[in-house]
């Protein structure tokens, strides 16, 4: 009887035993601020790390009605943490459990592999972050149409900002740990950097509300191409949703430069404060209007240049294809003379394409 060969676990702290225990690692250590909470002493420290901070309560103007609204803070940055935890076993469950099973199946090469998984994680997240960023739009009350201080926001918008913010910030370590293709991770680290610095700019800025009625739209229109991703890799033949996809996407574009021309050239510029404090959190000022207006420009354009480059590779590589086939089908087309001497003697007799019999030869008197 043979000796069972038995897999040697990585040692601890090394690279293969962080790569496959982080998810793990970060469930305890998320569990240990959960449990943080039964005790009094550490209560007060733990919930900073879990609930959302800087509670403002506003009465109504008939004093009939208390209404809630939050403020940003540095004890955001201990809430964004937390949920940075949450999102790194989040996307450990999800590739676990939905995509490896997947990929089981479909048989992908690395390169697909890789781009399935990343497609996969997400799509989850852009449908939930559309769904949930629409629910927040279309509930708008009049009260918070009708405020006035900008520095305030409801729970729904602060939360909706800190889970952006810890999903993007998680994304970083992910890089490592999903052991992403060098080749990919600069890719990766433009979009990733882009996201957290204009949702975190939005959320200090107290520009909350445009960047919600931004990333709406943006999110569907992702969404829409990380699916149809998904799609194509299960089967190559269906290609339609890039269509829509190219059509949102020159759309949506257009849409961010209008809104944020139109807010920060005409909207902001009519209850501008001269004065900068970053104490009061007053930034409407002409410089940092200017500055944002440039950045959302040339984040468009950016953006823009590489869809027109993507657009032109897949054509120059559609065309490329289709001269092979081309010549292929006019090989066929156009039978060789062999073929046609071929064609003209059926079991050994020559035959006429009129159907005549051949004329006999006279033989030779010898």
């Amino acid at each position: 009887m043979g000796l069972r060969r038995k897999n040697k676990s990585p040692a601890v702290l090394s690279h293969e035993f962080v790569t496959q225990n982080h998810a793990d690692a970060v469930s305890c250590l998320a569990m240990g601020l959960l449990l943080g909470l039964m005790f009094e002493v550490t209560a007060k420290y733990v919930i900073i790390f879990i609930t959302v901070q800087y509670n403002v309560t506003y009465a109504t103007d008939d004093k009939s009605e208390l209404v809630h609204f939050y403020e940003y803070g540095p004890k955001d940055i201990a809430t964004i943490f937390f949920y940075m935890l949450i999102a790194i076993i989040l996307h450990a469950v999800i590739q676990e459990y939905i995509l490896d099973k997947i990929n089981r199946r479909l048989h992908l090469s690395k390169t697909k592999h890789s781009k399935f998984n990343e497609s996969g994680q997400l799509a989850f997240f852009y449908l939930f972050s559309f769904t949930w960023g629409a629910s927040i739009l279309t509930a708008v009350t009049f009260l918070t149409l009708r405020l006035v201080n900008t520095l305030l926001f409801s729970f729904q918008v602060k939360f909706f900002y800190i889970c952006q913010i810890a999903y993007w910030l998680h994304a970083l370590p992910e890089l490592y740990f999903q052991k992403i293709r060098k080749e990919d991770i600069p890719r990766q680290l433009y979009y990733i950097c882009l996201y957290i610095a204009h949702i975190s700019g939005a959320y200090v800025l107290n520009l909350q509300r445009l960047g919600l009625i931004l990333l709406v739209p943006h999110y569907l229109v992702e969404l829409i191409f990380h699916a149809s991703r998904l799609f194509y890799f299960s089967d190559e033949n269906k290609q339609k949703g890039f269509t829509l996809w190219a059509l949102l996407f020159v759309m949506t574009r257009l849409l961010t430069l209008t809104l944020s021309v139109l807010t920060f050239g005409f909207g902001l510029a009519r209850v501008e404060n001269p004065v900068f404090s970053i104490v009061d959190g007053n930034f409407n000022v002409l410089t940092v209007r200017i500055s944002c207006l440039a950045a959302v420009c040339l984040t468009q354009a950016w953006m823009m240049w590489k869809f027109i480059n993507f657009q032109l590779k897949k054509w120059r590589e559609h065309t490329q294809n289709q001269i092979p086939r081309r010549k292929i089908n006019n090989m066929k087309s156009k039978p060789t003379k062999k073929e046609t001497n071929r064609a003209n003697v059926v079991n050994g007799a020559v035959k006429l394409e009129d159907g005549a019999s051949p004329r006999t030869r006279k033989s030779k008197a010898l």
